[in-house]
């Protein structure tokens, strides 16, 4: 009988245990979810951007006073805009190498760098706030163009945001490269166990996808171990009739602006 109290009273002390271990680590990861997503990186505002090819940095204020920054590099004899949305590492210091990937046919590209990114001041809270962000900066940069002559592109992480933007506009197509199905799916891979309610970036592609009437070029590496190719396996039983899908065989995660197939299909894409 003291045998069995004994047992009982170890369960329940394990019990406690692990329960008290599980708070502690879905605490953690509740309030420390924001660095482990995005990798900001800031650059001091006299920082100077050196590229070889034209651009025009731009400041915006935000919804709520934030100031973000871009950088608008131009082609000569533009055709439009790409409109694109960068993985959550790196800054328009790095980023701005791809400039000429897309000025050299014929577009010209805007970048921004997200709230705590470079020069962009604040710091991100949640998935709402980003996508006010965005908005407001397409909104702005929309003065200067066309909509209809304005692509809008997203890479990794941006590529949630991107379709979420095209879905509420009428862009000239979606382009996203490393796309994933959910990031609230993605996430619980990385993260197992943490409750999907905590989570302050959920960026369902699955859900806005649907919903973008511009034709949509989904591009992702057959090698990627960061965002699995299935995700956009899964997203191509989405696309319409005239959207396109393509493998990039043997690509991994980054590097797919630099990848040849990648390019000769934006090259038609953009023609």
């Amino acid at each position: 009988m003291e045998i069995i109290k004994t047992f009982k009273f170890l369960a329940i002390v394990l019990s406690v245990f692990f329960v008290v271990v599980y708070v502690i680590i879905v605490s953690y990861v509740y309030f420390n979810q924001v660095g482990m997503v995005f990798q900001s990186a800031a650059l001091s505002k006299e920082y100077q951007f050196e590229y070889q090819s034209q651009f025009e940095e731009i400041n915006i204020k935000s919804f709520d006073g934030v100031n973000l920054n871009g950088i608008l590099f131009k082609a000569e004899n533009s055709k439009g805009l790409v409109f694109y949305l960068h993985g959550n590492a790196g800054t328009l210091e790095t980023w701005g190498s791809i400039s000429k990937i897309y000025t050299s046919l014929g577009y010209d590209i805007f970048i921004l760098d997200y709230r705590s990114f470079g020069k962009s001041e604040g710091e991100i809270e949640n998935e709402e706030q980003l996508n006010k962000d965005v908005t407001v900066v397409y909104k702005k940069i929309k003065q200067r163009y066309s909509e209809d002559k304005i692509i809008i592109a997203g890479y990794s992480i941006g590529s949630g945001l991107a379709t979420i933007l095209a879905s509420e506009n009428k862009p000239k197509a979606l382009i996203l490269q490393s796309p994933y199905f959910s990031f609230t799916e993605l996430s619980s891979t990385k993260v197992p166990l943490f409750p999907n309610f905590m989570k302050k970036f959920r960026l369902d592609t699955f859900m806005y996808l649907p919903k973008v009437k511009a034709p949509v070029y989904i591009f992702h590496g057959t090698d990627d171990q960061l965002i699995p190719f299935d995700n956009s396996v899964r997203l191509k039983k989405l696309l319409k009739s005239n959207d396109h899908f393509y493998p990039l065989k043997n690509q991994g995660h980054v590097g797919v602006n630099d990848n040849d197939d990648f390019q000769n299909q934006l090259k038609i894409i953009l023609q």
